[in-house]
């Protein structure tokens, strides 16, 4: 169990980490997700010691492991940019850290033949790096992580540069192979859909600070803060200033009604957002939520369709799961249903409401 107790972290006035605290199991994967400078990388150099916080606790199994050199510490890390041993073969770079380690040469052979396997390397085991392409360099950086047999296992976006093939086969392989590792896994990456492929825990990060923990599904279906939510949307999460008057919701900026009430709601300033991807061009049930805009701009990606458009002054997205077209400036509805709606009050902190939202 790897614990973080107010850890902080910074170098003059910039702050890189602000009280951070996080508890991490065994055998679970525990993903940080966060756009660039975010702090995901300077969180996974404290947890493996080439860091140290300015205040706060980190301990492992109980154990405060902060004075601990590095080289004491049972710690695996995979970066984004693929690390081999340009000299030794395939065989070898997964080797390495057991020969450190001063495992037997039977046991050694054996070790590498099981990670090897597991990631497609067998018939690559005499070959040298520079034979390799990069997915298989990738590959041959997380085998040597794997064989380790490591406590603690930092990857720090280690699919960002492999081609979108690879990434994909790569991440539907990861969660089996680090089910049965019994270490603590931390992946980070900018990708929400990362995180969702992969599942298990994600800290969702904003300028050093952990907005939200928890099982990666309760984050993305119940994001407690705005941050949250923005942070685990891609395409970006649309959203809009409105006001609560009597329960009855209306634009800040036009001051034109939504068409929603929601009685049990206190007046004043919220923000109301909902994701791309709920947003549809059918109204079906009919209580959904009509909202309308000004097209900018439609991307056609294959069997996708992602259209741009002006929602009271607001930038807004759409995707829509087949090919269409719309002319720029034109103006276009969608609907939303009251069950994909996120509210927001003053303070960025998601309002629950009991009771439907009536039209």
């Amino acid at each position: 169990m790897l614990e973080l107790r107010n850890i902080s972290f910074h170098q003059g006035d910039e702050i890189f980490l602000d009280d951070v605290s996080l508890l991490m199991e065994r055998g679970e994967l525990n993903i940080l997700l966060g756009p660039t400078l975010s702090g995901k990388t300077t969180l996974m150099r404290i947890m493996a010691g080439l860091d140290k916080p300015n205040s706060g606790e980190l301990l492992f199994d109980g154990v405060s492991v902060l004075g601990m050199p590095v080289q004491k510490r049972n710690v695996a890390m995979v970066y984004q940019q693929f690390i081999n041993y340009p000299s030794l073969t395939v065989f070898e770079n997964i080797a390495s850290p057991l020969r450190v380690a001063r495992v037997e040469q039977n046991q050694i052979g054996i070790q590498v033949a099981e990670v090897a396997e597991l990631l497609q390397l067998t018939q690559m085991l005499d070959r040298m790096p520079d034979t390799l392409s990069g997915g298989q360099q990738q590959r041959v950086a997380l085998a040597r992580a794997l064989v380790k047999k490591a406590d603690l296992v930092l990857l720090d976006e280690p699919l960002a540069n492999l081609d979108y093939k690879l990434r994909e086969e790569l991440r539907a392989e990861l969660p089996a192979l680090f089910a049965a590792m019994g270490a603590v896994l931390v992946y980070a990456t900018t990708e929400p859909t990362e995180a969702l492929v992969l599942g298990g825990n994600t800290v969702c990060l904003h300028e050093g600070r952990v907005e939200q923990f928890g099982p990666t599904l309760d984050l993305y279906r119940t994001p407690t803060g705005l941050r949250s939510a923005k942070i685990f949307s891609d395409p970006p999460l649309n959203s809009v200033e409105v006001e609560c008057v009597a329960g009855q919701f209306i634009y800040a900026k036009s001051r034109q009604p939504l068409g929603i009430k929601i009685e049990q709601i206190p007046d004043g300033s919220y923000t109301l957002a909902v994701r791309p991807h709920h947003l549809s061009r059918k109204k079906e049930a009919g209580n959904e939520i009509e909202v309308e805009g000004n097209v900018s701009v439609t991307e056609l990606t294959g069997s996708e369709t992602f259209v741009h458009f002006s929602m009271e002054d607001s930038p807004w997205v759409a995707l829509l799961h087949d090919v269409q077209d719309f002319a720029v400036a034109s103006t276009i509805k969608f609907y939303l249903k009251p069950q994909h709606l996120f509210l927001f009050d003053s303070h960025g902190v998601l309002v629950e409401w009991q009771s439907e939202i009536n039209n």
